[in-house]
């Protein structure tokens, strides 16, 4: 099969294995390039295919020497159709990991039902006894509730008003207005329900009590803030009110997991190129103007560099820094006030006829179709390769 890119909206719906190994060795080679980090022995990343678990899963593993359990969703491919960009960065994880001579596990299906929480207490237990770290990454738009049976779909909405502001096609460079109605209660509830902290509390509560958890275990999850710009339709929408109940549930863990020594935190990260970000109105072109200032200033930092300062600088240094809220913020760079003032002065100027002038937009698309394997330099991309690739330990 000739893999080219595919794209429905925000959505690309094609990956090339080539390029997701590509893009997995360089975060790799990123990793190994600095001062290895005196960490966490045994890691389980919940959401571990992709941008901050994956780059947190592989920090652990080539910074720290640690052996890795990933969850994630099954997506192998068929002869008509390729995996997902996700199923391929775990392939190549593993490859690497297991020529480094460190344990790397798989378990595949879906993170929110008790059968896969059941299933990685067993691997652990079997595999590595205990784990002293649990990341939770995971990044979905729908969530069954295992208790009930019910499944929720999150919504991107802001709440008590309609909201307007810019947005880009950042396939076209179209820059227009967009207003969105707000979220209606129910909404509100529906992207708690996906997106707040409630599973990742089953997930603790599942490993406690199966006995695979370190007294002294650290776990974290990712939450973001933004600017003043994103903040109607993130920080106080309905997503915002989300990151509100999963910061909660990090204190709440926090006060049960501090009896026996171990810790929660939110780690608070910076605006990048995501699939989860490249759906909400607005960020795209935030992040666009954002980066050209980062990156001016030589502040910029991709979802590896975030993830290696997290670890050695913050989580595994001799004091964890946090915020009154008892935050990880490695947001501190984006939120300067330098960098804010020099953002804002670009987003009220931006226009369909300046986009690449005043914005990093052109980087913007390149980095999302690299989330899929595509624009890398040494790839064949005419090369007719297998898209079935299989990875080894998978549960």
């Amino acid at each position: 099969m000739i893999i080219k890119p595919r794209t429905r909206g925000f959505i690309c719906t094609t990956a090339h294995p080539v390029g997701c190994a590509q893009h997995v060795q360089e975060q790799i080679g990123y990793v190994q390039a600095r001062p290895a980090i005196q960490g966490p022995r045994n890691v389980l990343v919940i959401g571990a295919s992709a941008g901050y678990g994956l780059a947190s899963r592989i920090t652990a593993a080539f910074g720290a020497r640690a052996n890795t359990i990933g969850v994630y969703r099954p997506s192998n491919a068929t002869a008509t159709r390729t995996a997902s960009a996700g199923w391929y960065n775990s392939a190549a994880f593993e490859k690497a990991a297991q020529e480094a001579g460190l344990t790397s596990l798989s378990v595949t299906g879906d993170a929110f039902s008790d059968e896969i929480k059941a299933k990685t207490v067993e691997v652990i237990r079997e595999e590595l006894g205990q784990v002293d770290l649990v990341i939770y990454s995971v990044a979905s738009g729908r969530r069954t509730n295992p208790r009930t049976g019910e499944t929720f779909t999150s919504v991107l909405k802001p709440i008590g008003k309609p909201y307007t502001n810019k947005t880009v096609n950042f396939h076209t460079g179209e820059v227009s207005s967009v207003t969105l109605e707000p979220a209606t209660t129910e909404e509100v509830q529906a992207t708690v329900e996906v997106m707040g902290g409630e599973d990742w509390k089953l997930w603790i509560d599942a490993l406690r009590e199966g006995g695979v958890l370190a007294d002294t275990a650290t776990t974290f999850s990712f939450s973001y803030i933004g600017s003043e710009i994103t903040q109607a339709i993130y920080r106080e929408g309905s997503i915002g009110s989300a990151k509100d109940h999963l910061e909660a549930t990090a204190r709440q863990l926090n006060d049960q997991l501090k009896v026996t020594g171990g810790r929660a935190f939110v780690a608070v990260t910076k605006g990048l190129v995501t699939q989860s970000s490249s759906a909400i109105p607005v960020v795209p072109l935030y992040i666009s103007a954002l980066y050209k200032v980062m990156k001016e200033k030589g502040l910029h930092e991709g979802c590896i560099e975030q993830s290696y300062r997290l670890f050695a600088e913050r989580l595994y240094a001799p004091e964890t820094p946090v915020d009154e809220e008892g935050r990880i913020r490695i947001d501190d760079w984006e939120l300067r006030e330098d960098v804010q003032v020099e953002v804002a002065n670009i987003w009220d100027a931006l226009t369909t006829s300046n986009i690449y002038e005043l914005s990093d937009l052109e980087d913007y698309r390149h980095e999302f179709f690299q989330l899929f394997g595509f624009e890398f330099e040494g790839v064949d991309y005419e090369a007719d390769i297998d898209p079935i690739v299989n990875i080894p330990n998978v549960r």
